[in-house]
């Protein structure tokens, strides 16, 4: 199947030196994201399982969408959302135990719906790769130090590199 330039798929992965429950506690509270996280600029709650969010990175361009939770396990350890808005897709956490620590997965499929981001599809593509990359970096980097400043400490676990791979399927 082909997909079109305006359809993305990205994933990373972020070692944690906290344990997964206390992980997910955090990533649950997204309204909370603004204080950890300088790209995400604004999240207002609609509801007990939705809200909308305003993200920018190093580009000059925000981003708002609608989200609704279509799972919330923590047992699992899965987070996952429904975008609506300037993007139309998913994004998912999947937290898992790995060396004393955390091992955060994230998955999004998206199509960018935003109508300047779909004219520039094709020569902005490698643009917004990279945006995207940089906010995860910088949303990694918010998450440890807000961990950090929870009982457990920092071990040096969450000090090393993470991987990040971005497909676009």
């Amino acid at each position: 199947m082909t997909r079109s330039w305006h359809h993305y798929r990205f994933h990373s992965v972020w070692l944690l030196d906290a344990p997964p429950a206390a992980v997910y506690d955090v990533l649950a509270r997204a309204e909370e994201y603004p204080s950890w996280w300088p790209q995400v600029r604004e999240v207002t709650p609609l509801g007990e399982d939705s809200g909308e969010a305003r993200f920018r990175s190093l580009l000059p361009y925000d981003l708002r969408v609608t989200a609704r939770a279509v799972r919330q396990d923590p047992d699992a350890g899965v987070l996952e959302i429904a975008m609506s808005g300037d993007l139309v897709g998913r994004a998912r956490w999947t937290l898992t135990g790995e060396r004393g620590g955390t091992r955060a997965d994230y998955a999004q499929e998206v199509e960018v719906r935003k109508p300047l981001l779909r004219l520039l599809a094709v020569p902005g593509r490698p643009l917004f790769r990279a945006n995207h990359a940089l906010m995860m970096r910088s949303g990694r980097r918010g998450l440890r130090a807000r961990l950090r400043g929870l009982p457990w400490g920092s071990a040096p676990y969450g000090s090393g590199p993470d991987e990040s791979g971005l497909d676009e399927g």
